[in-house]
């Protein structure tokens, strides 16, 4: 069975989503979620106007006034509200949200919410990436706001949603600049990076192996570059997940190898190299191999620019070597 990081991202599963594995499990991506305020009585220290109407992953979701007791069941989503300015606002985040430091973090799992457990909190407004067991209708009906906002499908999706808690948590301008900004480093680095040599690239979620397609978030980061993705021609493409064949990635020879296991699964280019017919790829010989942290690549809050640079300077250094 596929890792819960292949949600994100996973994709990314969180993959990619949700790990570090934590996440969610599909590469589902937001559901073109937009910050779209409604008619006003209140007026929070950032300048937003309650109630608010967010358009989130479950729809519109109506804030009366600005929450003072967060409850976060997704990593990513930690992030955001920590970034947008909304971190004195969260009381509890889920057990595999690591990041940053001082977020409250508890025993709540984003993998099998506990009402019970989450209404304790006295939570006045919950955010998760998935409506797993009915979690949302189930908080719905005890009064409690909940924002689904689910594996970011795209850039877009990512900046939306940093858009959608902005507003939701009263932080409109500082989400402005946190997505603004993103958006900038990102589209720069990518033109800095030398795409005239076709490059190939095998990304690894996990050494089963699973990996992801072009058309998951990670995939379309690494498109940002150029890269070709050997995953794109595998027999079976599950949802953008596939199960590679050891045989497979050996015939594919890709120029580069990016781990997304090395935290959760200890995978190196010293392991893949212990792998039967492995030894002789191009990218182990070459010293292709990367490292990459399992959090930044299997979730899709700010730190995707520090994702986006340590590709792009895996381009580099292989386009000039």
């Amino acid at each position: 069975m596929r890792p819960a990081r292949i949600a994100l991202v996973g994709a990314l599963s969180g993959v990619l989503a949700l790990s570090g594995c934590a996440g969610s499990t599909g590469g589902a991506g937001n559901t073109g979620s937009t910050a779209d305020p409604s008619a006003t009585t209140a007026q929070s220290p950032q300048g937003a106007a309650f109630p608010v109407t967010v358009q989130a992953g479950n729809g519109p979701v109506v804030v009366q006034k600005r929450p003072e007791r967060i409850v976060s069941l997704s990593p990513t989503a930690t992030e955001n509200l920590f970034a947008v300015g909304a971190g004195p606002q969260v009381v509890a985040v889920d057990d595999q949200s690591n990041y940053p430091a001082q977020a409250p973090k508890t025993t709540l799992s984003g993998f099998k919410p506990n009402v019970e457990a989450i209404v304790a909190k006295k939570p006045d407004l919950v955010v998760l990436a998935n409506d797993i067991d009915g979690v949302v209708g189930k908080l719905g009906a005890l009064g409690v706001p909940v924002l689904v906002e689910p594996a970011a499908a795209k850039l877009d999706d990512a900046y939306d949603q940093i858009a959608d808690l902005g507003l939701a948590t009263g932080n409109v301008d500082q989400a402005g600049e946190v997505a603004g900004d993103m958006k900038k480093q990102i589209e720069a680095l990518a033109a800095e990076a030398p795409q005239d040599k076709k490059l190939t690239y095998y990304h690894e979620l996990d050494s089963t192996p699973y990996s992801a397609t072009s058309t998951t978030f990670i995939g379309q980061i690494y498109g940002l570059f150029g890269l070709t993705n050997i995953a794109d021609k595998a027999p079976d493409a599950a949802g953008g997940y596939p199960k590679l064949s050891a045989e497979f990635v050996v015939k594919a020879d890709p120029d580069l190898v990016f781990l997304a296991d090395t935290k959760c699964c200890g995978q190196s280019r010293e392991t893949l190299a212990k792998r039967p017919g492995w030894s002789g790829l191009s990218a182990i010989k070459k010293d292709r191999v990367v490292a990459l942290d399992d959090d930044l690549a299997s979730r899709w809050g700010p730190r995707v620019v520090d994702l986006v640079k340590q590709v792009g300077e895996a381009v580099r250094k292989t386009a000039t070597s």
